[in-house]
C-alpha cells in the first residue's frame, strides 16, 4: 500500500512579470505550482504575479495582462521565479536588482528560467555559483557575468537556493524538478500525469538533442530496449547487453543512444536507477541494502554514495523527509 505523506503547509511563490514576456514562459510557473491539486497528494501554493510596478503588460503574443502587484510580491515569497527576461532591459531596474538580492539574503529559493538566468546574474546572486541559459544565448551570458560558473549545456541546474534552467520546456523540467524537491517523486509523477507530460528528464541532459523524436526502426528498437532496461535495473546492464537486446553493433548503439536520449549510458542509468531508489524510499519499507539490490547498485554503500552526491542528502534521510508524517518536508535549500 502506497504511502500517503503529509501535506505541507501553502508556500508562497512569486512570479516576476514583465512586458513582452512569452505567454508560454509566463503560463509555466503557474502551470505547475498555481492549481490545487492536493486530491493528487500535491502541495498546494499560493502563487501570485508581479512586475516592477503594477499595471497593464503586453505578452509576446499581444495578450494584455493586468498585474496587480509590484515588488512587494517579493518581500515574504518562498519562492521566486523570473520565468525569461527581456535582454534589451539595459541596465536593469536598481529597485528590482535589490528587490531580488533582499529576497536572497532572507532565505527565499530563486529560480531563473531561460533568460531569467541573466538577471540573477546581474544582481550578483551568481558569482562563482553553477548557473545554465539557454544555448543561443550561452556566449553573451559567459562575457558578460564570467564570475559565474556557466554550463550551457545542461537543461537545468539546481544549485540548493538558487536554480536555473535553458530555455522554453526545459523550464518546465527545473518547476517539476523543484516539486520533487518538496513533494517527492511520486507527486510529480502524479502531476506529470495530469500535464501529459514526463515526470522526469535529468538535469544534465543535453539542451540540444540531434534527434529527439522517434524515426527509423532502429529508433523503435532502441526505445524497445530502454524500456526492457528500465525493468532490469536489477541486472547488469552495458553497452554490450542492451546493444545485443537492441540488434545493434556497439558502436551503432552508443551513437543513437546518445543522438535520442541526449546522455552517455551511464548517465542515463544512473538517474534512471536513483529515480527508482527515490521511489522506493517513499512508498515502501525495503531496506537500504534490498533497495541497492533491486536498483542495480550492488551495494548499500554505492547507493548511498550515488545518492548523497546527486542529491546532497543520504537515502535514509530522504525517506525520513518524505515518508513521515512527524517529520516536516525537506527544506528548500536541501538540493
Amino acid at each position: 500500500m502506497q504511502v500517503q505523506k503529509p501535506i505541507p503547509p501553502i508556500r508562497s511563490v512569486a512570479v516576476l512579470a514583465f512586458d513582452g514576456i512569452s505567454d508560454f514562459h509566463l503560463s509555466v510557473p503557474g502551470l505547475v505550482f498555481g492549481e490545487d491539486r492536493r486530491d493528487l497528494g500535491i502541495p498546494r501554493f499560493k502563487v501570485s504575479f508581479c512586475a516592477s510596478s503594477a499595471g497593464l503588460i503586453r505578452t509576446s503574443a499581444g495578450l494584455e495582462v493586468h498585474i496587480r502587484r509590484g515588488l512587494s510580491c517579493l518581500t515574504k515569497a518562498d519562492i521566486v521565479i523570473i520565468p525569461s527576461w527581456d535582454l534589451a532591459a539595459k541596465p536593469a531596474d536598481a529597485k528590482l536588482l535589490s528587490a531580488l538580492r533582499r529576497a536572497h539574503r532572507r532565505g527565499a529559493v530563486l529560480v531563473g528560467l531561460c533568460l531569467g538566468a541573466f538577471l540573477l546574474a546581474e544582481a550578483g546572486l551568481l558569482s562563482h555559483r553553477r548557473a545554465t541559459t539557454h544555448w543561443r544565448w550561452a556566449d553573451v551570458f559567459a562575457q558578460r557575468y564570467p564570475e559565474v560558473l556557466l554550463d550551457p549545456h545542461v537543461l537545468y541546474v539546481d544549485d540548493g537556493n538558487i536554480l536555473s534552467s535553458a530555455g522554453t520546456v526545459a523550464g518546465l523540467d527545473c518547476c517539476l524538478h523543484l516539486m520533487r524537491r518538496l513533494a517527492g517523486t511520486e507527486a510529480v509523477i502524479r502531476l506529470a500525469r495530469v500535464l501529459v507530460t514526463p515526470p522526469h528528464r535529468q538535469g544534465n541532459q543535453a539542451q540540444y538533442i540531434e534527434r529527439p523524436l522517434i524515426r527509423k526502426g532502429s529508433d523503435m528498437r532502441l526505445a524497445a530496449t530502454l524500456d526492457w532496461a528500465a525493468a532490469h535495473f536489477h541486472q547488469r546492464l552495458d553497452v554490450g547487453t542492451l546493444a545485443a537486446h537492441a540488434a545493434m553493433s556497439r558502436r551503432s548503439f552508443t551513437r543513437h543512444f546518445r543522438e535520442v536520449t541526449g546522455a552517455s549510458l551511464v548517465q542515463w542509468l544512473t538517474s534512471q536507477r536513483l529515480t527508482q531508489v527515490q521511489r522506493y524510499l517513499e512508498t515502501t519499507p525495503m531496506s537500504i541494502e534490498v533497495i541497492a539490490e533491486k536498483s542495480g547498485f550492488g551495494s548499500a554503500l554505492s547507493l548511498r554514495q550515488q545518492f548523497i552526491q546527486r542529491f546532497g542528502t543520504s537515502p535514509s534521510q530522504y525517506r525520513r523527509e518524505f515518508q513521515s508524517a512527524a517529520t516536516p518536508r525537506a527544506t528548500l535549500a536541501t538540493a
